[in-house]
């Protein structure tokens, strides 16, 4: 029975189980419950990858601001099937704000990032990545210090939690600084990223094994290849659902690179690409602000990433309701005819100057 409390979401996901299960199968049974937020570059595959992973035959539409959809999976035979709530953030870096709508402090326990880089576009990739992680990863530490006050068992277990995919003994443990949830990178579009230069491919496929290991997150190169694909869903359904994940390894620059959290190491990943007098002149305080330094040397960001989001989405056919679009052309109509008139009686006014 729905409560006062209750958003729209849980109604609907509540009449969905009602529906499955009108006999009350599996009454008793704990359902769990997690989300993702899948953002990266504009037009980056977020959506297509979404799709795959819910097995939803339908063509890819741009996303507008943010957008939901939930999947359902069953665990076993009689039993209610686990859901997941699946966010995406639309407009690249332009409405990262947004964020703080999906990650709240009642969910954070159970909440997962995916972050899908576009390899065919590496000026836009560090500036793209560094954006929305460091956005994410401010709102995520301002739930935790309140849960810290409010509730600080949970903000211990999420603490303790980020390390949870490196081993204590792992020669990297003092050097990485995990993010706060769960990460999941996919470089998308490898088809196109495949046929750039080879030294190109292998500055871009370190940089990017580095920042994965570095965040404790997973890493995967996909493109619409289902057997790439394939990969990239095994990855979120460990996240969404809890399936297992992978543990085979794929490390060969030369490959789509398929690289689970905590298999890595600085070691195998090498220093960043460049000679050692090239690296002995840049100046950083981090491991991480160093790499940034050597990848944007190659690749210096571009500012088309950081340009806001203009589409009026009052001008996309799919949202098209004629009512609605006959009187805001009235309305712009009788704006239009205002800012005439305001201009005129401006033009017409004598100003006093002193």
């Amino acid at each position: 029975m729905p409560t006062g409390s209750d958003t729209l979401w849980d109604i609907a996901i509540a009449e969905v189980e009602k529906r499955e299960n009108p006999e009350g199968d599996g009454k008793g049974v704990e359902i769990s419950e997690k989300s993702i937020l899948f953002m990266g570059n504009k037009n980056g595959g977020k959506t297509t990858i979404i799709l795959r992973c819910l097995d939803r035959e339908e063509i890819p539409k741009p996303t507008l601001a943010l957008e939901y959809t939930f999947g359902r999976r069953v665990r076993r035979h009689n039993t209610p099937k686990d859901v997941a709530h699946f966010w995406e953030l639309g407009g690249g870096t332009s409405l990262v704000e947004l964020i703080r709508i999906p990650i709240t402090s009642s969910n954070i326990r159970a909440f997962a990032i995916v972050l899908v880089l576009d390899l065919s576009k590496p000026n836009e990739l560090w500036t793209t990545m560094e954006s929305l992680l460091q956005v994410t990863r401010n709102h995520v530490n301002k739930i935790l210090t309140k849960l810290g006050k409010t509730n600080p068992e949970v903000a211990t277990e999420i603490k303790q939690r980020m390390w949870n995919n490196l081993q204590k003994d792992h020669p990297d443990y003092e050097l990485v600084d995990p993010f706060p949830l769960p990460l999941v990178i996919i470089g998308s579009k490898y088809d196109i990223f495949h046929e750039f230069d080879s030294e190109m491919r292998k500055i871009i496929s370190k940089t990017l094994r580095f920042v994965s290991h570095y965040y404790g997150a997973s890493l995967v190169f996909t493109s619409k290849s289902e057997a790439l694909l394939q990969k990239a869903r095994v990855l979120i359904n460990n996240l969404a659902f809890g399936f297992d994940k992978s543990k085979s390894v794929s490390v060969d620059h030369s490959r789509p690179l398929f690289i689970p959290a905590g298999l890595d190491s600085l070691n195998q990943i090498g220093p960043p690409p460049a000679s050692d007098s090239d690296i002995g002149k840049l100046r950083a305080n981090t491991p991480l602000e160093l790499w940034k330094k050597v990848f944007e040397k190659t690749f210096p960001p571009t500012s088309s990433c950081d340009l806001q989001y203009t589409k009026d989405p009052a001008q996309d056919l799919q949202y098209a309701e004629y009512e609605v679009d006959v009187m805001r052309a009235q309305k712009k109509q009788e704006l239009d005819q205002y800012k005439r008139n305001a201009s005129k009686t401006w033009k017409e006014m004598d100003f006093v100057l002193d």
